[in-house]
C-alpha cells in the first residue's frame, strides 16, 4: 500500500503492545550501548512557556523517525504541564514517509516501558516486590497501565499531591492503593517517579537499602535530592544524560564528581554489565530523559501493529 499511514491518537495508543513495546526498547537500549544509534542530542526552541523539542534517530533493525515534542506548562494548573508532539516513521533505504503517529500516546508508554526495564533489570525482588509511583499525572498513569498489563499482581502504591487525581490513577492497577508521598516511598522495594517537578520529590531518608529508582520526570527540574544521586548506583540511557546539558541532559546528573560512573542499561541488559550485581542493599537509580532510540522503538511497533490490524488513514504526500 503507498502513501503515508496515519494514526490518531487513539489507534496510536492501541496499538502500542506493553509486550512489544517493553522488547523493542530494550533492543534500542542494548543498540545505545553497542554505540550502534545515530541520534543527535535532542535540540529545543524555548518558549515563554516551554520548549519545541526535536528529535531524530536511527536505530538499525528497527528504523528511521523523528519526533517534533512541545512541554509546556499547564496554565490553567500551575505545577502540571504538557508533552504534545508527533512521531513519523522514514523508510531507512529511500527516505519515504511511512507513518505519523500521535506523539503523546506514544512517549507516554515509551517512557514507562523504560522505566520499567531498569526496574526489571536492577530491582532485588522478582517481580518488583512493593512498588510506589509517585506522580499522578499522564506519565504515572501511563506507567500504572503498563504495569498492570505486565504485572497485574504487583503490590502498588500511588502517591501524588492532589488525593483524588491519585485515586482515579490508581484505578488503573487491580489492587493498587493511595498514600502520601513519604508513607509510599519508604514502603517500597521500587519506586517510579513520574512527575512534573521542578525541585525534589524524594528525599534520600526516605529510601530503604536495596531500593530502585526510575526517575522519567524533571524535565524542568530535579525529582531526586543531592543526597539519592550521591549514594547511588546510577544508570542511564545514554551518556549524554550526565554529560549535556538539559533539556538534552538530565538535571540530576550535572556536575557529577570527576569519573563518577554512570553506566548504560543497555550495557546490564544485554549481560555486558552485572548491573547492581551480588550487592542487595545498594541504592539504585535510573535516570532517564529520553531518547530517540526509543521513540523509532515505539513507532516501529505501532505501525507494525497498525499495518497488521489494518488500523489508520492513508494520506498522499
Amino acid at each position: 500500500m503507498s502513501g503515508l499511514l496515519v494514526l490518531d491518537r487513539r489507534q496510536t495508543a492501541a496499538a502500542l503492545r506493553p509486550d512489544a513495546v517493553l522488547d523493542a526498547v530494550g533492543r534500542a537500549l542494548v543498540s545505545i550501548a553497542h554505540d550502534e544509534v545515530s541520534a543527535p542530542p535532542r535540540i529545543a526552541a524555548l518558549i515563554p512557556t516551554g520548549l519545541l523539542g526535536a528529535m531524530p534517530g536511527y536505530v538499525p533493525g528497527l528504523g528511521l523517525a523523528a519526533k517534533l515534542v512541545t512541554v509546556t506548562a499547564d496554565p490553567r494548573h500551575p505545577g502540571r504541564g504538557f508533552h504534545r508532539g508527533l512521531v513519523a516513521l522514514f523508510d531507512e533505504h529511500d527516505g519515504r514517509a511511512l507513518a505519523l503517529v500521535d506523539g503523546e500516546s506514544l512517549t507516554e508508554v515509551r517512557t514507562a516501558a523504560v522505566a520499567t526495564c531498569s526496574a526489571l533489570a536492577l530491582a532485588v525482588r522478582p517481580g518488583l516486590g512493593r512498588v510506589a509511583v509517585v506522580g499522578a499525572g499522564a506519565q504515572a498513569r501511563a506507567q500504572l497501565a503498563l504495569l498492570a498489563a505486565v504485572l497485574p499482581e504487583a503490590e502498588v502504591t500511588v502517591a501524588g499531591r492532589d488525593p483524588v487525581r491519585a485515586g482515579a490513577a490508581a484505578a488503573l492497577h487491580p489492587g493498587a492503593r493511595v498514600a502520601g508521598v513519604e508513607e509510599a516511598v519508604r514502603g517500597a522495594d521500587v519506586v517510579f517517579c513520574c512527575t512534573g517537578a521542578t525541585a525534589p520529590v524524594v528525599r534520600r531518608e526516605w529510601l530503604a537499602p536495596g531500593v530502585h529508582v526510575s526517575s522519567v520526570g524533571g524535565s524542568r527540574g530535579p525529582e531526586l535530592d543531592s543526597g539519592t544521586i550521591r549514594d547511588a548506583v546510577l544508570f542511564a540511557e545514554w551518556t549524554g544524560a550526565a554529560t549535556a546539558p538539559p533539556p538534552a541532559g538530565a538535571h540530576e546528573l550535572q556536575d557529577l564528581a570527576p569519573g563518577r560512573p554512570v553506566t548504560l542499561l543497555g550495557s546490564v541488559l544485554d549481560g555486558g554489565h552485572p548491573g547492581r550485581g551480588g550487592d542487595i542493599d545498594a541504592l539504585t537509580v535510573f535516570k532517564s530523559t529520553g531518547h530517540a532510540a526509543l521513540d523509532v522503538a515505539a513507532v516501529r511497533v505501532a505501525c507494525d501493529v497498525a499495518l497488521e490490524r489494518g488500523w489508520g488513514v492513508r494520506v498522499d504526500l
